[in-house]
C-alpha cells in the first residue's frame, strides 16, 4: 500500500526526502491541471443552464481531487481514503462557505442595506434545487456510517442520487451566470473563437488537464507523503488538509472572485454547495469502483473506529450546513460559526468527539427554530414548484 511505501521504518529517510523534493514539480503541476480543467469549465457554462452549469462547474474544477482520490483507493490505503474526502468536504463547508460570506460582504460594506441590517448573502429561488441536494446524500451516509462500510451498492445509490440531482437542475432555463468580460483570459479567447473552433477549444482545454493529471496524480500524492515523513507530520493529517486544498484551490479562487461582486455571492455560494453535492456522492461513488478494480474481486470497504467517527464529524457538520441554508439565507454569525468549528477542530484533533457533538447541537437548535417558525423552509416550500414547472416564478425573486 502506498501508505506503507512511505513508512519511515520502511524507507530509507533519503528515498523520502527525493521524494519530498519532487513536490516542487508535483505541486505546480496538479495545481496547473486544475486551472486547465477550470478554464475549461467557465467556459462551458455559457452552454447549459445556470444550476446545470453550476453542477458540472463544480465536477469539472474538482477533477483533480477526484484523481488524487483515485490513486489512493486504487492503492486501497482505507485511512487516507477517508482523510481525503472527509477533509475536502469540512474545507468546503467550514472554510469556503464562509470566505464566500467574508468576501462577499467585505465587497458589500460601502452597499448599505436598505433595512438598515447586517449583510447577509440571499439566494435565488432555483438555488433551492442545489440546497434540497445535499439531504439525500446526507441521510444515506447515515446507514454507511452505522453499518461501517463501503460497498459497491452505495456506489449505486449514492451515483442514481447525483443523476437525479442533475435532471432536476437541467430542467432550469439557461439563465446569465457571468459576463465575457469577467471570464480567465484563457476562457474567454477560446469561447470567441468562431463555432465550432470554441467548442473544440474548450475540449482541447479538458484534455489538456486531463492528461497533464494522468502524469502529475500519482507523482504528487508521493511527493505529498514523502513531505510528510520528512516534515514527521501525520501522512493522515497531510492528505486530508493539503490534497484538497491544493487539488481544489482553482475552484475557490473562482467562488471568491464571484463573491466580491455585487450580486454574485449566490453564484459563488452555490458553486461550493455543488462541489458539496458531487463530493458526497459521485467521489464517495468512486472509491469502491476503484478499490474492487484494484483488487479484482468486488469486497466492502471496512472502516475502523477513527474513520468512523471523521465521517461522523464530518456529517454533523453537512446536515448543520444544510440547515443553515435551508431559508436560502446565509448570515455573519453562520459563517462565523462555521468557521471557528472548523478551525477549533483543525488546531485541537482530539476535539473531534465534542465538535461532532456541538454541530449536532446546533442542528437541534435550528430545529426548534423550525418549529417556532424563526427558520422558514424555503428551500423546501419552492421545490415541488421549480421541479414541477422547471422554470423561476421571477428571474430575479429573493426569498423573504
Amino acid at each position: 500500500m502506498l501508505r506503507r511505501m512511505l513508512d519511515p521504518g520502511q524507507v530509507p529517510p533519503e528515498v523520502a526526502r527525493a521524494r519530498a523534493l519532487s513536490a516542487l514539480w508535483t505541486f505546480p503541476g496538479i495545481l496547473f491541471s486544475a486551472f486547465v480543467i477550470g478554464w475549461g469549465a467557465e467556459a462551458a457554462q455559457f452552454m447549459v443552464s445556470r444550476g446545470l452549469a453550476l453542477a458540472l462547474l463544480a465536477w469539472l474544477q474538482t477533477l483533480p481531487e477526484f484523481a488524487v482520490e483515485a490513486v489512493i483507493a486504487w492503492h486501497r490505503d482505507i485511512p487516507l481514503m477517508t482523510a481525503n474526502f472527509t477533509g475536502s468536504l469540512r474545507l468546503l463547508t467550514g472554510v469556503a462557505w464562509p470566505l464566500i460570506y467574508f468576501t462577499s460582504a467585505w465587497g458589500a460594506r460601502k452597499r448599505p442595506r436598505a433595512d438598515g441590517g447586517r449583510y447577509r448573502v440571499e439566494m435565488h429561488r432555483e438555488d433551492a434545487i442545489g440546497v434540497m441536494a445535499l439531504l439525500p446524500p446526507l441521510l444515506y451516509f447515515l446507514w454507511i456510517w452505522a453499518k461501517g462500510s463501503l460497498t459497491m451498492v452505495d456506489s449505486a445509490v449514492l451515483l442514481v442520487l447525483y443523476a437525479a440531482y442533475l435532471v432536476a437542475v437541467s430542467r432550469m432555463p439557461p439563465e446569465e451566470m457571468e459576463e465575457l468580460s469577467d471570464l480567465p483570459v484563457v476562457s474567454r479567447r477560446a469561447l470567441l473563437l468562431p463555432r465550432p473552433w470554441n467548442a473544440v477549444a474548450v475540449l482541447g482545454l479538458f484534455v489538456l488537464g486531463g492528461i497533464i493529471l494522468y502524469f502529475v496524480a500519482h507523482p504528487f500524492l508521493e511527493s505529498m507523503l514523502g513531505l510528510a515523513v520528512s516534515l514527521g507530520v501525520s501522512q493522515f493529517v497531510f492528505v486530508q488538509w493539503v490534497s484538497p486544498f491544493l487539488s481544489e484551490f482553482p475552484e475557490k479562487v473562482t467562488a471568491f472572485n464571484w463573491a466580491r461582486k455585487p450580486g454574485k455571492a449566490p453564484m459563488a455560494l452555490m458553486n461550493m454547495v455543488s462541489s458539496n453535492v458531487n463530493q458526497w456522492t459521485v467521489l464517495v461513488a468512486m472509491i469502491p469502483m476503484v478499490y474492487c478494480a484494484s483488487l479484482g474481486r468486488i469486497e466492502p470497504i471496512p472502516f475502523d473506529g477513527h474513520q468512523r467517527m471523521e465521517i461522523l464529524l464530518t456529517l454533523a457538520q453537512g446536515f448543520l450546513g444544510f440547515m443553515l441554508l435551508i431559508n436560502l439565507v446565509f448570515t455573519w454569525y453562520e459563517a462565523v460559526g462555521l468557521f471557528v468549528l472548523w478551525l477549533f477542530q483543525f488546531m485541537f484533533p482530539d476535539s473531534h468527539v465534542f465538535v461532532t457533538a456541538v454541530y449536532f447541537a446546533w442542528c437541534g437548535v435550528e430545529v426548534v427554530r423550525i418549529l417556532l417558525g424563526r427558520r422558514p423552509l424555503t428551500a423546501l416550500r419552492v421545490l415541488p414548484e421549480l421541479l414541477r414547472h422547471g422554470r423561476l416564478a421571477a428571474k430575479d425573486h429573493k426569498p423573504h
